[in-house]
């Protein structure tokens, strides 16, 4: 796997490439200031890339009863093994939370050097979804977009969540991107180098976006994102409620192979134009090229109950720290098997699995809870150049 230096080395170049020339300082955004044929403003960073660190907004019970017994430790994992490599930046509803928390984690022997809290109320736990989208600007400055956020389509609570993203920039000082369109960070599967998967079911559904055009909507990801290769999927409207989010079927592992759910592991020939499995096997890269593939089973057997239906659980959404990649477990024979195979994927970190059927039961999994900050890359150049 790439060395540190070598990694930030190629971050920059891959900025210097997506961009050219320079960009004003961060604006609050209209839509009646987009274009169709919009540019590039902004580089979202591959989450394997190094970070400073990850946001996790703790669970408490201000919105529904008895999650933090439900989900806890799910969270003190996830604290466990981040600390290895990287900061974790820890939400928390109020002071006496902030205080129960502490104590939490210093009963788990947890290594507080790396850990900080923010007191920021929330209605939920779901950072990927309404948390803050950290990019890099054409000149390698640090940057949040503050996208809006609907509850998925006002499924749910959300009018404290929405106001994260504001909150982490004027806490941290890092200036923010005012988004005029409803956009959730899980929705959206990105390679670092210009390609997006993702699913109409979801990002061009009118409980989201209903004034919005696809092509409106292409325009906002090219700006913001710095995404020029749409690969999208129909997806399921209506099928949880997130009106299916492509971050529980399919992983960039990077601009040259993707990690998918093994239902889609078939013969493209034997499937017709509009099925999503064939738009996903047969598309190409920004430079034209097929991916390849690697697929993880599902659990063997159900997991969770949602609604009456029993239900299988999904290994796809896992996330990439520095040093540990955690993974949803389920007490599954399965769990091993897909541990062993992103092991195989990724060689120089520890592969953590945490027990996610409370959550998963509700919902989503690891990755569904997470948020990355990556580095920055103009202190780090300027680190190194001491």
């Amino acid at each position: 796997m790439i060395h540190r230096n070598s990694a930030l080395i190629s971050l920059i170049i891959i900025v210097m490439l997506v961009f050219t020339g320079c960009v004003s300082a961060a604006v609050n955004d209209t839509k009646s200031t987009m274009t169709l044929n919009e540019e590039p403003q902004y580089y979202f960073p591959h989450e394997g890339l190094e970070h400073e660190g990850t946001w996790l907004q703790w669970p408490h019970d201000k919105t529904y009863i008895n999650t933090i017994d439900a989900y806890e430790s799910i969270w003190i994992e996830m604290t466990r093994g981040l600390v290895k490599g990287e900061n974790v930046h820890l939400i928390v509803y109020d002071e006496t939370e902030k205080q129960r928390v502490q104590k939490v984690l210093a009963h788990e022997n947890i290594d507080m050097s790396k850990v900080d809290f923010y007191v920021f109320p929330t209605d939920d736990v779901w950072a990927r979804d309404n948390g803050p989208i950290f990019v890099y600007d054409k000149e390698g400055n640090l940057l949040i977009e503050n996208w809006e956020f609907d509850g998925w389509g006002n499924k749910t609570p959300y009018k404290k969540d929405t106001l994260i993203p504001a909150k982490i920039s004027e806490a941290t000082g890092i200036p923010k991107v005012d988004i005029p369109m409803v956009m959730e960070g899980g929705a959206l599967e990105l390679d670092g180098n210009g390609t997006c998967i993702s699913t109409l079911s979801c990002v061009n559904n009118d409980n989201r976006t209903a004034d919005f055009t696809l092509k409106e909507i292409e325009a906002y990801l090219t700006k913001y994102y710095g995404v020029t290769n749409f690969i999208w999927l129909d997806g399921v409207a209506g099928m949880d409620i997130t009106d299916n989010h492509i971050d529980g079927m399919i992983k960039f592992f990077d601009d040259k192979t993707i990690i998918a759910d093994s239902e889609f592991n078939l013969d493209p020939s034997d499937l017709s134009d509009d099925d999503d499995a064939k738009k996903l096997l047969t598309a190409t890269n920004i430079d034209g090229d097929p991916y390849e593939f690697v697929f993880l089973p599902s659990t063997k057997e159900t997991v969770v109950e949602v609604k009456g239906e029993r239900m299988k659980g999904s290994y796809l959404n896992f996330y990439v720290g520095n040093k540990v990649v955690l993974v949803p477990n389920y007490n599954d024979v399965n769990d091993k098997i897909a541990n062993q195979i992103l092991q195989g994927l990724y060689t120089d970190k520890e592969i953590v699995g945490i027990d996610v059927r409370n959550l998963f039961a509700d919902g989503g999994m690891i990755h569904c809870v997470t948020q990355q900050q990556p580095i920055s890359i103009l202190d780090t150049q300027s680190d190194n150049n001491n």
